[in-house]
């Protein structure tokens, strides 16, 4: 399918070929499943709405509940305020949802329609219920990416709902710390808070999907499932003695809105994907108030000595990862603690953070490196042409760069649209390393096998 890529690479300036990202929208809706009960709103057309459900349903298998605004003609030309304000009035007379959280799209982005303006004027109106929160997040599509919209929609939910508490913990409570998560599966967010707790803190995951988008099947549907942090727990932010942004494109802009607004300072961690991040995510947690367990410690060590049984097959291997920002800084750090050479980082995500967390990473060797934001998978195919790689990282649509060049191909990231389960198993932690590790290896020696002549052909590792 790709054979006709060309290996001489040319400037494009206003093209992307098979972009290594999607829009803000898909990003908020997902943050907004992270709240319990709440239904998140597409303020644009029906069809974008469509869109967004199905491409997180396809990922994790579950539907994906939201609401549009259903633009024509009429709201593209003159505003889309009558249809939020009935929009509004349907979804709490219809599905009373705790939280409404309306995140915007290319037409509204561009007609400007000026989402707290409505949100007043419902107030005004009464379509609002007592006790019910609608709260908005900016999120246009031709700029940025999922994770910028994914980001947007974590500070709009500390700008809403974050206030200082000057009241203190009595003695004998746990100590509190507020984690968001980044743009990860409710499986990492579910080791995430694991570990977190495990180190006897009480933890504020915002958002958090586990239990909504991995929801059990018991033979009835279930509007808003058990999962989400609460209003009540978004209220209590104050109590927090920091803020843990995991990821520095998905959650630093929440955790520093929780500062401003609750005065709980920030403290911002790569993805704690391999070992070094987790070390770093375990040691803040230890400043923090925690305790690293036994049970962690044993987890740790059944890591390390896997990577020393295995590192020989790792050693000097070649990597080719892409996808999201924080996913790729994180996965190239394990990649070279393994000992393989990552050559070529991608992200479709735009910013400059991106090559100067690799700077910090890789130090003096980055400079030999192809890292590149705001690209697409054209160009990572085209660099894979002119310096060949062992190994190729990253989501579902890698499959096809991985079949015309005859790489090994392990998918990580989002979205998984290929294949079931990817969302139930975690990344994160040191559990997680090990999973990513075996998945590593055995691709890497179903290919030495693959390869390999009779007499090579070993029953033993």
């Amino acid at each position: 399918m790709l054979k006709h890529t060309p290996t001489e690479i040319a400037e494009r300036t206003a093209l992307r070929i098979n972009p290594a990202k999607t829009c803000q929208p898909i990003g908020a809706m997902y943050a907004s499943l992270g709240i319990h009960n709440c239904l998140p709103y597409s303020h644009g057309s029906q069809g974008c709405c469509s869109y967004h459900r199905s491409h997180l349903t396809r990922h994790f298998k579950e539907p994906v509940m939201a609401a549009t605004s259903s633009f024509t003609e009429g709201a593209s030309v003159f505003g889309g305020q009558p249809n939020l304000l009935q929009g509004l009035n349907t979804v709490f007379t219809t599905y009373n949802p705790d939280v409404v959280a309306v995140h915007t799209t290319c037409l509204s982005e561009t007609i400007g329609d000026d989402i707290p303006q409505i949100v007043g004027e419902a107030n005004r109106q009464g379509l609002i219920p007592e006790g019910k929160v609608v709260i908005h997040a900016n999120t246009p599509s031709y700029v940025g990416s999922h994770v910028v919209g994914f980001s947007n929609m974590c500070v709009a939910m500390a700008k809403y709902f974050a206030t200082e508490i000057e009241t203190k913990p009595k003695s004998g409570d746990k100590i509190q710390v507020n984690i968001a998560p980044g743009f990860v599966d409710p499986s990492d967010m579910r080791e995430i808070r694991r570990l977190a707790e495990g180190s006897g803190l009480k933890v504020t995951m915002f958002p958090d999907t586990a239990g909504v988008m991995d929801a059990p099947q018991t033979g009835e549907h279930v509007f808003y499932p058990d999962g989400g942090v609460t209003v009540e727990e978004l209220r209590n932010l104050g109590r927090g003695v920091a803020t843990l942004g995991l990821g520095r494109y998905a959650s630093r802009e929440a955790a520093i809105e929780v500062e401003k607004r609750a005065r709980v300072p920030r403290e911002i961690l790569d993805l704690p994907i391999g070992i070094a991040a987790t070390d770093r995510f375990m040691k803040v947690l230890q400043f923090r108030g925690g305790q690293i367990t036994k049970d962690v410690e044993r987890e740790r060590g059944q890591l390390v000595d896997l990577m020393v049984d295995t590192q020989q097959h790792f050693q000097g291997k070649k990597v080719a990862i892409f996808g999201d920002p924080d996913h790729v800084v994180a996965m190239s750090e394990f990649a070279r603690d393994l000992g393989m050479i990552p050559i070529h980082l991608l992200t479709g995500t735009p910013g400059k953070a991106f090559g100067r967390r690799m700077a910090e990473i890789h130090g003096a060797k980055a400079e030999q490196l192809n890292i590149k934001h705001d690209s697409d998978l054209f160009l990572l195919h085209q660099m894979i042409k002119q310096e060949p790689v062992d190994l190729l990282i990253g989501n579902t649509y890698g499959k096809y760069i991985a079949r015309a060049e005859d790489i090994p191909f392990v998918r990580v990231g989002w979205p998984i649209l290929d294949r079931v389960g990817h969302h139930l198993m975690p990344t994160l932690g040191y559990q997680g390393a090990i999973r990513l590790l075996t998945k590593m290896l055995d691709v890497l020696l179903d290919r030495r096998d693959r390869d390999a002549p009779d007499h090579l052909f070993e029953l033993v590792l």
